[in-house]
């Protein structure tokens, strides 16, 4: 079996399951992407099975501490143990995530459910060539309308891949209505955010709408509605909605539609509109909403553009509270992994101090459950959130 030998202090010493291109000593056995190959340390111990990948900058990642291939009992194990970790944790759910790549054991695969139809992406190049096995043995165990194949995200660059997108079983759907914590959306699982929807956020809708009784709710870079449809089924006394995307803005109307509620959905660009909304208010105008949202996408993608991330956060953080009264509401959001739990928190702190504002947390958001959170691999862990109250200044 072909394989690397791992330098001593590589990362996977410490429990984490990827190895980088420069904690690799040797290579041997002429190992091909995709293939499945050993990793031992210098002493020749066995330290798992993992994929390969020269192309990447993650050149093995570890899928099992023991000898094992990629091969069907191995996947119908492994997508067998995630789809009953769901129904364990959110019992019911037909809108939810299925596997969730490194999480679940799946470096690489995500699958999500949308009612009776599956969405597979595969993110390494391991998983790609594996897709048909996957798509039957999903077919096998949740018995789908169809399962369609995005592979379509731009992390496929990273692996060497092209990208694409087609329908692996069942006939093509055409757009159609799901349900999900109350909530109605129509998507197009083709051509939607993600695979169709946030469903990482599902449940900070949720939570944040528990505060939008009798408030103005302002949500930003709003997508397809979620947290301005939450809010509005909560008693929101107005909602807007604002995207740069003139066809988000057109699902928030549609979705809006769905749930018979009143969205003002703006097509701007949220920088602008918050900068614009934030110089009237410092001019002698009168804030206009009550509970502001921020869930922008991720403004980094690698750790070399970190600082420049958050300087962006830091402006939004600022413009939102200089727009909130005294008791007013400010949720925000960060999906990256690169940006820490702690550094996006210093990001808020940092615009509070400029604004002047004095915030109380309300409560601390992360993503559902279908998305688990592994200990040793902190990149399984990129949503995070927190809701604060403008207090008044001490």
């Amino acid at each position: 079996m072909a394989g690397l030998i791992v330098a001593p202090r590589a990362r996977i010493f410490q429990g984490h399951d990827w190895v980088y291109g420069s904690e690799v000593r040797k290579v041997f056995g002429n190992p091909r992407p995709g293939d499945v190959v050993a990793l031992k340390d210098g002493r020749d111990r066995y330290l798992g099975s993992a994929m390969y990948n020269p192309q990447s900058q993650i050149v093995a990642r570890r899928f099992s501490r023991r000898k094992q291939d990629l091969d069907r009992e191995f996947f119908v194990r492994r997508l067998g143990q995630s789809i009953a970790l769901r129904e364990r944790l959110m019992p019911g759910e037909s809108l939810l995530r299925l596997v969730w790549s490194e999480s679940d054991g799946l470096p690489g695969l995500i699958v999500d459910r949308y009612q009776d139809v599956l969405v597979v992406q595969t993110l390494t190049v391991a998983m790609w060539q594996r897709v048909k096995l996957i798509t039957n043995i999903l077919g096998d165990l949740m018995q789908p309308r169809a399962v369609i194949v995005r592979n379509d995200s731009p992390m496929l660059a990273a692996e060497g891949l092209e990208q694409e997108v087609y329908v692996a079983m069942g006939e093509e759907p055409q757009p159609f209505e799901v349900q999900g914590r109350g909530l109605r959306f129509l998507v197009d699982l083709q051509t939607g955010q993600k695979t169709g929807l946030y469903l990482d956020q599902l449940q900070n809708y949720m939570e944040v709408a528990r505060w939008a009784k009798g408030r103005r709710v302002l949500d930003c870079f709003s997508n397809q509605g979620g947290f301005a449809l939450a809010c509005a089924r909560a008693g929101a006394l107005s909602v807007t909605a604002v995207d740069v995307s003139e066809e988000a803005i057109s699902s928030v109307r549609r979705n809006a539609e769905l749930n018979g509620v009143k969205i003002d959905a703006v097509a701007d660009n949220a920088f602008d509109f918050l900068k614009k909304e934030a110089n009237e208010v410092r001019n002698g105008g009168e804030p206009k909403w009550d509970l502001i949202v921020l869930d922008p996408p991720s403004f980094t993608r690698s750790k070399k553009s970190l600082h420049d991330a958050m300087r962006g956060y830091k402006e939004i953080h600022l413009r939102a509270m200089k727009m909130l009264p005294v008791g007013g509401i400010l949720s925000t959001f960060c999906c990256s992994h690169h940006a820490s739990a702690e550094l996006f928190r210093e990001s808020i702190g940092e615009a509070a101090v400029d604004a002047p504002a004095t915030l109380r947390l309300l409560q601390t958001h992360g993503q559902s459950p279908d998305h688990p959170v592994l200990l040793n691999l902190p990149e399984t862990e990129y949503l995070k959130g927190f809701s604060f109250e403008l207090v008044p200044g001490r």
